[in-house]
């Protein structure tokens, strides 16, 4: 994955802005803070009643790369100034059978990074509404993006304007803005006054010296995942998987891009 980009790619975005309050934030509310364990946090958005879309690897521990136990994981949807709007417990998760924690931050794993959450139970309050998913966007495109991050975590921030500047190998590459704790982000795109899920935050890199964004392909993967859940999977595995030592930050074989996981 080679990648040129320019200034000019960077001109029409818009700034990150906080969503302080309910009214501001009341489109987004069914995007919301993952709590995970006590031990850190990422995003994931509501794509059903009881469905939570989030990035594969927000499920492993980053010391041991140990599946995490999902039921230590709770959904803060809204979660904003120490309060949500909904918090609810994960009954299971499924993680993309194609996604494996122990590899590099290559395409291939950056493309499969996606993991569905069930939730104990459903959200149906009349505020929160789930988002619907659509086809990917082309080179060119307008997205958007909600996330909490490290330095923003009591709140959700909107970038309402960033640009898709790939699709390559199944990777959207977005010059959107993320940091930790943006892992599982939706990234939206908007058409006819609809607002949409195209593809979920998996890493942060850079190419030509310039901050981008990486995205998962939402297509295949997507139906992959609602397949495992009909089937009954979403349990614990019963050994743990492992990751060989990754400096965080380092070129990736010859992608011509640095990844690191926000």
């Amino acid at each position: 994955m080679v990648l040129v980009v320019t200034s000019a790619a960077f001109a029409q975005d818009a700034r990150l802005r906080r969503l302080e309050t309910m009214n501001e934030g009341r489109v987004w509310e069914a995007v919301g803070r993952l709590d995970i364990g006590g031990t850190g946090f990422c995003t994931g958005a509501l794509i059903s009643p009881k469905l939570v879309l989030t990035a594969a690897h927000c499920l492993f521990d980053k010391a041991s790369g140990v599946r995490l136990d999902h039921e230590k994981i709770e959904f803060r949807a809204g979660w904003r100034n120490g309060r949500a709007s909904a918090t609810r417990e994960v009954r299971r998760a499924v993680v993309h059978p194609q996604y494996d924690y122990s590899s590099d931050l290559t395409p291939d794993r950056v493309r499969n990074d996606l993991a569905l959450l069930e939730l104990r139970w459903p959200i149906r309050n009349g505020v929160i509404r789930p988002f619907a998913t659509g086809a990917s966007p082309t080179k060119g495109d307008n997205v958007g993006v909600v996330s909490y991050a490290k330095d923003r975590s009591e709140a959700p921030s909107l970038q309402e304007v960033c640009t898709v500047l790939a699709r390559q190998e199944g990777v959207l590459v977005t010059t959107c803005t993320v940091d930790f704790g943006s892992s599982g982000a939706p990234i939206f795109a908007f058409e006819d006054g609809q607002v949409h899920i195209v593809s979920v935050v998996s890493a942060k890199a850079e190419a030509e010296g310039q901050p981008v964004s990486l995205g998962t392909s939402l297509s295949t993967q997507l139906r992959d995942l609602e397949e495992e859940m009909e089937a009954g999977a979403g349990f614990l595995p019963t050994t743990g998987q492992t990751r060989p030592r990754v400096l965080v930050g380092e070129p990736r074989r010859d992608t011509g891009a640095k990844f690191v996981r926000p």
